[in-house]
């Protein structure tokens, strides 16, 4: 940890400075230099924290427990999952026609056929990276999801809902990165599914910013990767972006930057 934020300043702070004395480059051009090298520390992050958890779903839907499709059996594994995941909001199995169980609630007497993951566990796909409103707890969640199969049919799925903002605080902690630089993440349809500030997670940026950051989103939406600028909270801010093969978002590290002297 001490070496990552130790990198992290020499690219946001003493590497930049000396660039911009050198080749007179703004601020907006230089951030962009170093930014995708901190982009690719942030991805990597991301995306093992949530292949960590999928890693554990997957191995869960594969045992005997979980083929059964009993509750009564499988309440064991998954509530060793939830004691080992900080950030998650609920664990729960899920059956063919929708019904669930979590290991805080048992059965809940609710169903999960109509949420738009679902048609993806029933034909046998994981789920990384859905936004949703848990049933359950009431909190913005991310869900990590794997089909459970048994005799070649699908006989339910395993998954975990992590609670966003307390996987974006614990992202933060992780990366220790400066305070004036700002890291997103933007599912398929251009909703906030992580932020470092806390209250803008599951918000569209579109609604909430200026045109040029409409604008921004739209492109970085479009493209696997490359940098935007835009305006907002009264300063104007340059961004670089990559979009996560795991999760299908595009993950963005942006930096408010002065204008150039005169």
């Amino acid at each position: 940890m001490r070496f990552t934020v130790r990198v992290l300043v020499l690219l946001f702070g003493c590497v930049v400075a000396p660039l911009h004395a050198v080749h007179g480059q703004s601020s907006a051009d230089t951030f962009t230099l170093d930014a995708r090298v901190a982009l690719d520390m942030y991805r990597a992050t991301v995306e093992a924290r949530l292949q960590g958890v999928l890693a554990t779903t997957r191995i869960i839907a594969a045992t005997p427990e979980a083929r059964s499709a009993d509750w009564t059996r499988v309440r064991e594994p998954l509530a060793a999952l939830a004691a080992s995941t900080p950030d998650s909001a609920a664990v729960w199995f899920v059956r063919p026609e929708g019904s669930y169980f979590t290991v805080e609630k048992g059965a809940t007497g609710e169903s999960l056929r109509e949420r738009a993951y679902f048609a993806d566990l029933l034909a046998g796909r994981d789920v990384v990276g859905a936004l949703v409103i848990s049933k359950s707890t009431g909190k913005r969640s991310l869900i990590v999801a794997s089909p459970v199969v048994a005799d070649g049919k699908m006989a339910g799925a395993v998954g975990v809902s992590l609670d966003a903002a307390s996987v974006a605080a614990s992202l933060d902690g992780a990366l220790g990165l400066p305070k004036d630089i700002i890291f997103y993440a933007l599912d398929g349809k251009g909703r906030t599914a992580i932020h470092r500030a806390g209250d803008l997670i599951f918000a569209f940026p579109s609604d909430v910013g200026s045109p040029t950051l409409g604008d921004a989103v739209k492109t970085m939406l479009a493209q696997p990767e490359g940098v935007v600028r835009y305006a907002y909270g009264g300063s104007d801010r340059t961004a670089v972006f990559r979009h996560s093969a795991l999760t299908g978002w595009v993950l963005v590290l942006g930096k408010a930057h002065a204008a150039p002297e005169l």
